[in-house]
């Protein structure tokens, strides 16, 4: 049911024979799913080495032949959705329905890179003096170095590998090594599709030791690293040393503001689902909800009502709506929030504390009265904890939402046109959803602004991040 947990390096699977490694472990009962090996320090210089060589190669090739390879690549990862999507569910606990729609939707991503790439488009400048061409031309940056998180094991890679291969760069990814089924089986369907051998290589191992090794070789141009913001600060540290391009996706603590305007049960229902989504381990979860006074209420009712209907259980059983934290890192910090929360006054709706005698399960919680310096109002949160306060105006709330350093997403509700404006305008996040929660798609922009990062994947963005622009001036 699960996966051969392998690297790949230049084209080659590489099996645990004489390397270290760790277990991989379910997180709904516990039990260990496969032992993953590490890449050694050899192993990392025969992957900068193939992406080199693999560069070369693939620069070269037109932009309509890799559009198919990568066309064909996104047909396997369809054909094969149903066991990566169980893979998935196994190693990192999301429910089944969620695996497969982040699969489904990996598979639309490497889809869209496939025809932008084939966009790439340059531009001619008129010139000032007769007989004078401007070339405007996008270039390939080179061979990429990718770090991606637990929480999405296949679409947060694959928004680094199809972006950066549809641009003619070739990659290094390392992967986390608690939920590396779902890049390993990802991996496969570009190989599987043709891909030549060195420009896609898969690499685990001590997060430091990897990032340490590989973003300051000469061969690394790009970094694009997904994950928490003191990591990213160091990572952005040491790419910094050597001039290369990076792309930054950070932590975020995302507000959510209701106004009286809105229909107060139908918008608990649409922002509590989401909420929930993959136990609120998401980037972009509902993090903060302010509720205008005149709703506040009905909205907490409501909302409270849906989490007590949530289910608990393995992700593949049939009827779980919610599985378990990814690992028991996200039960202490459940803990931890909730405990604070208490000893500042805050009242626990629903849920506070941990489910059930084996896995990593947290009950769907709700707490009222907190503080706006609760640590549940001021740190990501990553898990499935939702304070809900109230507010009285615009301009209030507002400072409230910005006052973080965070900035990611954020969402509003209302009815009104003249408020969804301004609101949208006034929100300091690189993504806004008012009225909708759709804010990643393939074909639109995914980053932040202040410590949340910088730089876009997705959409003719998430295509420019891996080219280097050239002016040629040709008399």
């Amino acid at each position: 049911m699960y996966t051969d947990l392998k690297l790949f390096i230049d084209g080659k699977w590489l099996d645990g024979q004489g390397r270290e490694g760790e277990d991989v472990i379910n997180p709904a009962n516990g039990k260990v799913l496969g032992h993953l090996p590490h890449a050694t320090t050899a192993d990392l210089d025969a992957a900068l080495a193939a992406a080199e060589k693999g560069f070369a190669v693939w620069k070269s090739t037109s932009a309509y032949d890799r559009s198919k390879i990568l066309r064909k690549a996104a047909d396997l990862l369809r054909e094969r959705h149903e066991h990566i999507s169980r893979v998935q569910t196994q190693e990192q606990g999301k429910i089944y329905a969620e695996s497969r729609a982040e699969v489904l939707t990996s598979a639309d991503i490497i889809d869209w890179y496939a025809e932008e790439g084939r966009r790439a488009y340059g531009r001619i400048v008129p010139g000032r003096q007769k007989g004078v061409r401007q070339l405007v031309l996008q270039e390939p940056v080179g061979v990429v170095a990718a770090f991606t998180p637990w929480n999405f094991p296949t679409l947060t890679p694959v928004r680094k590998i199809a972006g950066a291969l549809a641009a003619g760069c070739s990659v290094i990814i390392k992967a986390s090594e608690e939920t590396p089924g779902g890049c390993i089986e990802l991996v496969r369907c570009f190989a599987d599709a043709g891909l030549p051998a060195g420009v896609l290589n898969l690499v685990f191992g001590v997060p430091a030791r990897v990032s340490e090794h590989l973003i300051p070789s000469k061969a690394v141009k790009k970094i694009s690293f997904t994950g928490s913001i003191p990591v990213g600060k160091h990572l952005a540290g040491l790419a910094a040393k050597g001039m290369k391009k990076v792309t930054m996706e950070l932590g975020g603590h995302s507000p959510v503001v209701v106004f009286a305007d809105a229909d107060a049960e139908k918008t608990a229902d649409t922002i509590a689902a989401f909420k929930y989504r993959n136990a609120g381990q998401v980037c972009i979860s509902p993090t903060r909800f302010y509720v205008q006074e005149q709703s506040y209420n009905r909205f907490l009712a409501r909302f409270t009502e849906y989490a007590k209907a949530i289910k608990l259980g393995d992700g593949l059983d049939r009827g779980t709506t919610m599985g378990p934290l990814a690992n028991a890192r996200r039960l202490d910090a459940m803990e931890a929030f909730v405990n604070d929360a208490k000893n500042r006054g805050g009242k626990i709706v629903t849920g506070g504390s941990r489910h059930g005698n084996q896995g990593f399960f947290f009950q769907p919680t709700v707490i009222t009265d907190v503080p706006d310096d609760a640590k549940i109002m001021t740190e990501e949160p990553f898990g499935p904890v939702a304070p809900i306060v109230p507010f009285k105006t615009f301009d209030e709330v507002v400072e409230r939402a910005n006052s973080l350093p965070y900035g990611l997403a954020a969402y509003a509700f209302t009815s009104s046109g003249a408020t969804a404006t301004a609101i949208g305008d006034a929100l300091q996040a690189g993504m806004v959803g008012i009225n909708s929660v759709a804010i990643s798609t393939p074909e639109t922009p995914f980053g932040g602004v202040k410590e949340s990062g910088y730089g876009s994947e997705g959409g003719i963005e998430g295509l420019e991040a891996y080219t280097n622009v050239k002016f040629i001036s040709q008399a």
